[in-house]
């Protein structure tokens, strides 16, 4: 039960997650590409003020953390902390055009199909093991996308850059260890304010005047990246990437059923059951999770009426 505080994490952080687009849709008539660079400027802030005020100590370790490891260690965390930022830049600005200008359908489907790919990309690349019953669930997943995008091919496209992008991230951060969580992801949201500055003043709109606009990017700054991020990249120090990916089903199961009953988009019977499949492959690849908790409590439950 080592694990339980790792599950809990993930599962808060895909949670969150799952009613994003109740701050991302008010301020649908803005361009993605405002909204991304405003998005990404806010949290570097915010995270860089945090980071310089009360974890110096952190920083300094981190430094002499990175100047103590061999060439080819160093040369490795480079590339996983410039390529996380570069997954995670590409995955923020796509989901949010899609959310804005295709479907909340589509975003949904997105992250339904990234805990395959993150299962897949984990069992090829960080041959992280899995059992014949998550193999059935990843098979119960597969499944459960082909209907969907069966009823809409163009969703699907749009689903498999999104999670892809984010599959990747959430793979190469699984063997990015050695340095402070927070100072990572400051790294990582930092390098891609740095990387948007330039295109700002050529491909940024008219300075946004309405107060709803900046209270849905702080709201989006600090509830819908800083900290859900944070708790992502801590589960990933605890369990493995293709069980966070597919407990990021979570978030689709929210979106879904807020596409369905608050924004009124119309679902058809394949779907509504594709999403149950889906939604039973979760339950089927952590499993072996569950069962677990519930031995935990019908033993503390047993002990508790002997006293």
């Amino acid at each position: 039960m080592k694990t339980t505080k790792y599950y809990i994490a993930a599962i808060t952080c895909f949670v969150i997650w799952g009613f994003f687009s109740l701050v991302l849709k008010p301020i649908h008539d803005y361009a993605s590409l405002d909204i991304l660079f405003y998005r990404v400027f806010s949290c570097s802030i915010l995270m860089l003020i945090i980071a310089f005020t009360f974890k110096r100590k952190k920083i300094k370790e981190a430094v002499e953390t990175f100047k103590a490891l061999p060439k080819a260690e160093k040369r490795k965390s480079i590339i996983l902390n410039i390529g996380g930022s570069l997954f995670i830049m590409t995955n923020w600005f796509t989901f949010i055009y899609v959310m804005n200008h295709v479907s909340v359908k589509a975003t949904s489907l997105a992250y339904l199909v990234c805990p395959i790919l993150t299962t897949l990309l984990a069992y090829f690349i960080l041959h992280e093991k899995l059992s014949k019953t998550q193999w059935i669930a990843v098979g119960l997943s597969i499944s459960g996308c082909v209907l969907l995008s069966y009823a809409n091919i163009t969703d699907m496209l749009f689903s498999i850059v999104i999670g892809l992008s984010y599959a990747c991230y959430l793979v190469s951060q699984r063997v990015n260890k050695g340095f402070d969580k927070f100072l990572v992801l400051t790294f990582h949201i930092t390098l891609i304010a740095l990387f948007l500055v330039p295109f700002f003043p050529a491909y940024s709109g008219p300075v946004p005047t309405e107060f709803k606009f900046y209270f849905c990017i702080e709201t989006i700054a600090i509830l819908f990246t800083i900290f859900p991020l944070f708790l992502n990249l801590y589960a990933l120090s605890g369990i493995n990437s293709s069980t966070v990916g597919m407990l990021l089903n979570i978030n689709p199961m929210i979106a879904f059923l807020l596409a369905m009953f608050l924004y009124k988009e119309q679902f058809g019977l394949i779907q509504i059951i594709a999403y149950g499949i889906v939604f039973l492959a979760v339950l089927v690849f952590n499993s072996h999770h569950i069962f677990a908790m519930k031995q935990k409590f019908t033993v503390i439950s047993k002990d508790s009426k002997i006293t």
